[in-house]
């Protein structure tokens, strides 16, 4: 569980997140949705210890982020563009973080490594790869280590249609098994079958916090991306 209360973040004289309070429970994928400029990566960063939270708190199975670092080790995270040594294998890449993980053998998630096949690549540099097999790096990474909490920021950017079903069933995979799972996406229309809930952020703020069932029923649509563009079309009136 993470629980955000009264967070204010500023960069100067912008206001990235203003007086922010949200719940996000076990069990559920929560899509973190809004416009660009609307808190998300912010709030992200701040959950993940990137960013210093000063105004309000953050708190990661009920301990505040700014007492102990070591929450980080329940997340996964995902980044839409991963940054990785280049001169290195992907072999190479994971094993260091493995390393630094230290997470026994028998508690490891490998299923993601081989759905992609990425052990048939294994002596690729990573600066050789494409785009969509970094992301598969990455998803890899976020998952192996067996977290409660996973956060996925655009996941399926790059990522070819086979491997975006895989991740995907993945994802609900890990839900069903009681895991927070955060997602954020532009893509609206990968968010049907994924996500039961969603948080919609505009300028700092909660706009939206709700079931998919209930958004939609409200809405009356029949899809997550018909529910957003009517909030949409209702901020410009």
């Amino acid at each position: 569980m993470i629980e955000v209360k009264n967070l204010t973040k500023n960069f100067g004289k912008f206001k990235a997140l203003d007086d922010l309070n949200l719940c996000f429970t076990d069990g559920k994928a929560i899509a973190l949705i809004g416009p660009n400029g609307c808190g998300k990566t912010t709030l992200i960063k701040c959950i993940l210890g990137l960013n210093v939270v000063e105004d309000g708190d953050i708190l990661v199975e009920e301990k505040s982020v700014k007492d102990d670092y070591r929450y980080r080790n329940h997340i996964g995270y995902m980044p839409q563009i991963g940054r990785y040594p280049e001169n290195m294998t992907i072999q190479q890449t994971i094993k260091m973080i493995r390393d630094t993980r230290n997470v026994p053998e028998n508690l490891l998630d490998t299923e993601l490594l081989e759905s992609f096949e990425l052990e048939k690549i294994y002596l690729k540099k990573m600066g050789t790869l494409s785009g969509g097999t970094t992301q598969k790096v990455s998803a890899v990474l976020a998952f192996m280590f067996n977290p409660k909490i996973i956060i996925l920021d655009e996941p399926t950017a790059g990522l070819d249609p086979l491997a975006s079903e895989i991740l995907k069933n993945k994802i609900i995979k890990e839900k069903n098994k009681g895991k927070l799972i955060i997602i954020t996406s532009h893509l609206l229309s990968e968010l049907d079958d994924m996500v039961s809930e969603i948080v919609f952020l505009n300028e700092g703020k909660v706009i939206i916090q709700q079931s998919v069932t209930d958004l939609m029923t409200e809405r009356k649509s029949e899809k997550i991306s018909e529910s957003i563009i009517s909030i949409l079309k209702e901020m410009k009136n």
